[in-house]
């Protein structure tokens, strides 16, 4: 997966987990936040209220918001 996919997440996004501990897992991207080290990290919303942090480089944008 090429690093652009991490820069052009929004807020809103739906996305789907390609990578890392949740794998699988989908959800509204809530919360973008790049680290002291310059890693994007974001709060994914599952659909039923459920939230979890994880790393930009490990989701794909399934349909970005409007």
């Amino acid at each position: 997966m090429d690093n652009n996919t991490a820069k052009n997440l929004k807020d809103g996004d739906q996305c789907l987990v390609i990578g890392g501990t949740h794998k699988g897992k989908s959800g509204t991207v809530r919360d973008i936040n790049t680290s002291k080290t310059g890693h994007i990290t974001i709060t994914v919303e599952q659909e039923n209220g459920v939230r979890f942090k994880t790393l930009g480089r490990n989701v794909k944008v399934v349909a970005p918001s409007k």
